[in-house]
């Protein structure tokens, strides 16, 4: 007598045949294989099929006909009960059925289709996403600002050779598998180095968000674009200067600020975020509330993996290969899969409550607990605007824009000769014309007296976020 088990990620039953099963072969052979009873009730009783020979001819047929597959068709009995066992093997390839993919997850059955479809398919080529050429791109839009950024970390690092630097960029890229073997950009190159990534992946996004009481209580935000090489640095700056605090302690003479959460960790669940987000999905999430912070990106763990295995030893899958590389070749990562384990260890030692993981809305979340004395710390809006990045395209210097919000921290209102003084400009006519002037039709400034020129009171004051 064979036993008769329960229905699995691996079998189905079926009490009849129909030509619509093909849709379940398809979505085994897809996945891991698996077995199709035919003649067994959903109670796992076997009931038998009266047509079982004829059956016998015409499924495998029908299977190589509609799927261009093989499988072990069988014909078995119990208590004079014919049943049918198909034995679905996995297959290298993609299968269509009817020109539709089909997948196999869990004890359902998949239609494949839009993004899921696209990583299916680039995962049977062994390819990922990022590894895809960028078809209208061109060296020209290479910012060699973010290249020069990364030889010096890589330099740092010690992973690369020394004298990369020297040969020309589309032999760097080249030599960095940045490059298809036609010459063309991959989508990872543009991610990582581009002048305006969004100009190709409109997503390329970080927000973070300072929520109140409830969801509905936004009280600020910041969006941070530009390229995802130093999108984590920037992401770092912003929190620590308007989101988290860093609490004042002394070591006997020495005046200490650390920050609440362990620094190290928030940037390994950065970098994390970025290198492992599906760039075809939503912008990475990070919402910072009184008790906690909840970090959210958009893409799936590596086959066969949950979230019990990233909390254990694993070997490292990254979801987008090609940057996972250059962040490591920049120093940032390790490649052995110890991130989560990182971002863990740093908050024992702080004596902090461990972040928690979870698999959700088709993405990854990791919530951090705030400690108990700073969520009950009132918080309120900064005095700036949450546009900085606006703040430095208008003024071109990321240095001069952060001098300036810097200036507008300290003083409410600033005259034209505290921001001369403070941005190390003397010609007032050009700072006017070419700096205030713009931050003032933006919005972002606002004079307190009438826009005369040489006025003794005119005082200049940076707009509140609301």
């Amino acid at each position: 007598m064979n036993q008769i088990t329960q229905e699995s990620q691996n079998i189905e039953y079926k009490q009849s045949w129909r030509d619509e099963y093909l849709k379940w072969i398809c979505g085994f052979a897809n996945a891991s294989g698996g077995k199709i009873y035919i003649g067994i009730d959903d109670d796992c009783h076997v009931v038998g099929v009266p047509d079982a020979k004829k059956l016998m001819e015409d499924i495998p047929n029908k299977i190589v006909n509609y799927l261009g597959i093989v499988a072990d068709v069988n014909l078995l009995n119990e208590e004079d009960n014919d049943y049918i066992e198909i034995n679905v093997s996995p297959s290298s390839v993609p299968i269509s059925y009817r020109g539709v993919y089909h997948y196999r997850s869990g004890s359902t059955k998949q239609e494949l289709n839009g993004s899921a479809l696209q990583h299916f398919l680039l995962k049977r080529l062994g390819r990922t996403w990022d590894d895809l050429p960028c078809e209208w791109a061109t060296f020209d839009d290479i910012d060699r600002d973010a290249v020069a950024y990364f030889f010096k970390k890589a330099a740092s690092a010690k992973r690369v050779a020394n004298n990369i630097a020297d040969d020309d960029l589309q032999t760097v890229f080249q030599n960095l598998d940045l490059v298809t073997e036609e010459g063309k950009l991959k989508n990872a190159t543009l991610l990582l180095f581009a002048k305006r990534p969004s100009r190709f992946f409109p997503l390329v996004q970080f927000k973070i968000g300072r929520f109140g009481k409830s969801d509905d209580d936004l009280m600020f935000q910041d969006i941070v674009e530009g390229n995802i090489l130093q999108m984590a640095d920037k992401v770092m700056d912003i929190l620590k200067s308007k989101y988290l605090i860093s609490p004042i302690h002394y070591e006997g003479l020495q005046r200490i600020e650390s920050l609440e959460i362990p620094e190290e960790s928030l940037r390994e669940a950065i970098f994390n975020s970025i290198i492992h987000k599906d760039y075809t999905g939503a912008p990475i999430q990070l919402s910072v509330y009184n008790d906690k912070l909840i970090l959210w990106n958009e893409g799936r763990l590596p086959e066969g993996f949950t979230i019990g295995t990233l909390l254990g030893k694993h070997p490292s899958r990254p979801y987008n290969k090609n940057i996972a590389d250059i962040f490591f070749k920049a120093g940032f990562i390790e490649a052995w899969g110890r991130g989560i384990s990182k971002i863990i260890e740093g908050f024992i030692q702080e004596g902090l409550k461990t972040p928690i993981f979870e698999a959700t809305m088709g993405g990854i979340m990791v919530t951090i607990i705030r400690s108990e004395a700073i969520a009950s710390t009132p918080q309120v809006p900064p005095k700036y605007p949450s546009s900085t990045p606006q703040v430095i395209q208008i003024i071109g210097s990321e240095d001069l824009a952060h001098k300036l919000l810097s200036l507008f921290k300290e003083k409410e209102e600033c005259k034209l000769a505290d921001i001369s003084n403070a941005l190390g400009l003397n010609d007032r006519k050009n700072l006017r014309e070419l700096y205030l002037k713009p931050l003032l039709e933006a919005k972002i400034l606002e004079l307190k007296y009438p826009d005369v020129p040489n006025h003794p009171k005119q005082m200049y004051r940076l707009v509140a976020i609301k």
